[in-house]
């Protein structure tokens, strides 16, 4: 999904969107605290903010939710942020059953059913959750204007023509679930539109639009803005058979599909003679100056710019 311009002009950006949910989160205690992550959540953040960063928001520590922890901390204050899941929501009531940490400020990635709700509220018998939150950030941000969810191509590459069967719900409900999160953050209530010919786009169009009429009252801002409303168009990408024969000329997508790029992380590892600390390098746009400028450069663009770069550092370093 790829956001747009709004109204007032300026692109609309999912990794600031991210990161002020984020840096809300983290102020919301100013004392020293605990980070819990879940797997999904650790990669959200891990897109947005180095370990460097984080560190510097005064966290003691970052962990997992699932891990076993016997050690008691009672004068620290945990921050968990986690994806609303029946995994996380078990772990979160054992976790609340025999507390670890003096305070719980709870923050979901999603909307929380009532019924996970009630169930975090008869787990809190010592009254340590300070506070729960949703956070609409449940989508793993790339570029400001490209994000992803993750979901294995396995999954997506066996999916029916015609209908979801019940192996493919959860893959189904997730991307639902990313979607509209993904318009919480951005705050946009759109138009949606869908591929005709696709009885996949037409069932998940529907059932987004459905989930947008139930939450109606998250959908509330921007009435009184003048701004034209975001179109929300579904595509089945199975229709498309050109696109996956072409050869990328820019520098992301060469990346991407010559060596691989994951969460914005290379893997060299394979490279011959190459150094251990090179065995992964980050290439985001977020911490990666000269990527942001020209990774939707073609190849000869890039050569000459990296080639400008290097005479620059020479002339600066003069080496």
């Amino acid at each position: 999904m790829e956001s747009k311009r709004d109204g007032s002009g300026p692109v609309v950006s999912l990794i600031n969107a991210q990161r002020d949910y984020i840096d809300k989160m983290l102020k919301s205690v100013t004392d020293m605290k605990v980070l819990l992550l879940d797997n999904e959540t650790t990669q959200m953040v891990s897109l947005i903010h180095s370990q460097t960063d984080i560190l510097k928001r005064q966290v003691f520590l970052t962990d997992k939710l699932s891990n076993a922890r016997s050690e008691r901390m009672m004068h620290l204050k945990a921050i968990v942020y986690v994806r609303s899941t029946d995994e996380n929501i078990r772990f979160l009531t054992k976790e609340l059953s025999n507390p670890k940490y003096k305070q719980y400020h709870l923050y979901f990635s999603n909307i929380v059913g009532r019924d996970k709700l009630i169930q975090l509220a008869r787990a809190d018998e010592h009254e340590v959750v300070a506070n729960i939150y949703e956070y609409y950030a449940d989508y793993f941000a790339v570029n400001h204007d490209l994000f992803t969810l993750n979901i294995s191509g396995s999954l997506l590459n066996s999916l029916p023509r015609s209908r979801w069967d019940a192996n493919q719900q959860a893959s189904f409900n997730r991307q639902c679930q990313g979607a509209l999160s993904a318009l919480l953050s951005l705050k946009w209530k759109p138009i949606i539109r869908f591929q005709g010919t696709s009885e996949l786009a037409q069932h998940f169009a529907r059932t987004l639009q459905q989930q947008i009429v139930q939450e109606n009252k998250l959908f509330t801002f921007g009435s009184s803005q003048k701004r034209s409303q975001p179109v929300c168009l579904i595509l089945d990408r199975r229709d498309d058979p050109v696109t996956p024969l072409l050869t990328q000329w820019t520098y992301q997508a060469m990346v991407h599909e010559l060596i691989g790029l994951d969460d914005n992380r290379v893997n060299l590892s394979m490279a011959k003679g190459i150094k251990k600390d090179m065995h992964e390098v980050v290439l985001s746009c977020v911490e990666d100056e000269l990527f942001n400028e020209h990774m939707y450069d073609n190849f000869g663009d890039l050569g000459a710019s990296c080639k400008d770069f290097l005479a620059l550092y020479q002339k600066k370093y003069k080496d």
